[in-house]
C-alpha cells in the first residue's frame, strides 16, 4: 500500500485531494497537514511514500520540502511561474499539476505513479525494467487514451457494461459485485477509466462525513 500525505492549506481542498486518493486502488492517506512545519512532523512520523504538496503555504514555499522528506512528492500549484516549476522539478519532483484541474487529472497521474511504485517493488532492476517503470510514471500525463497495458481488456469491457447496465452511478464495490472481480480490481479499472477519460468520478458525502466514489460511464 502506498502512504501519501497531502499537504494543502486550505481546508476543502486538501480533503477533496484526499479523497481522491482513496479513489486509486492501492493507494492511502497517512496523513493531512496545512503548513510545512506540520508537513515535516508527519513525514517524521508516518513515513510516507509520496507527499501531494501545495507550493504556497503559510509558514514557507512548499516546494522547500523537497529534499527534506524521504519520500516522492508531487507538487499541486496554481503557480505558473517557469523558474518556480524548473525548481521543483531539479530538486526531484517526480510531477507537478497545475490548478485548477478536473479529479480525472490527479487521479491519471495518481494512478500513474501507482502503477510505477508497484513495477519497482521487487527491489531490483535492470535497465529495461527502470526504463519500463519510468514510462508508467509519465502515462498520467498523456492525454485521455487507451487502457495501460497488462490490463485485460475483456475486464474493461465488463466494467463498461456494468456501469452502462446501471443507469445511475456505481460505487466500486458494486461494479465489483456485477463483474466477479475483488473491489480492488473493480478500483484500478475504474482509476484507468477515470484517467482516459471514460467515467466520470464523484464524491457523495453520507451522513458519517466519510466520502462515497461513485463512478458514471460518460457514454
Amino acid at each position: 500500500m502506498i502512504r501519501v500525505l497531502v499537504v494543502e492549506d486550505d481546508f476543502r481542498v486538501a480533503r477533496l485531494h484526499a479523497d481522491l486518493v482513496g479513489a486509486v486502488a492501492g493507494m492511502e492517506v497517512v496523513g493531512v497537514a496545512h503548513t510545512v512545519a506540520d508537513a515535516l512532523a508527519l513525514a517524521a512520523a508516518e513515513h510516507p511514500d509520496l507527499v501531494l504538496l501545495d507550493e504556497h503555504l503559510p509558514d514557507d514555499r512548499g516546494s522547500s520540502l523537497i529534499g527534506r522528506v524521504d519520500a516522492a512528492v508531487m507538487l499541486i500549484t496554481a503557480e505558473s511561474d517557469a523558474a518556480v516549476l524548473r525548481r521543483a522539478i531539479a530538486r526531484g519532483a517526480v510531477n507537478v499539476v497545475l490548478k485548477p484541474f478536473g479529479p480525472a487529472v490527479l487521479v491519471q497521474r495518481l494512478a500513474a505513479f501507482e502503477r510505477f511504485w508497484t513495477a519497482l517493488e521487487t527491489g531490483q532492476a535492470d535497465q529495461r525494467g527502470a526504463d519500463r517503470a519510468l514510462a508508467m510514471l509519465r502515462e498520467g500525463d498523456s492525454p485521455a487514451g487507451a487502457m495501460p497495458k497488462g490490463r485485460s481488456a475483456v475486464t474493461a469491457e465488463a466494467v463498461r457494461d456494468a456501469l452502462l447496465a446501471a443507469g445511475d452511478a456505481l460505487t466500486a464495490h458494486e461494479v465489483a459485485e456485477a463483474t466477479g472481480v475483488s473491489r480492488a480490481t473493480a478500483q484500478r479499472y475504474l482509476a484507468d477509466l477515470v484517467a482516459a477519460g471514460r467515467v466520470d468520478l464523484g464524491l457523495r458525502y453520507g451522513s458519517t462525513g466519510r466520502p462515497e466514489h461513485r463512478y458514471t460511464w460518460r457514454g
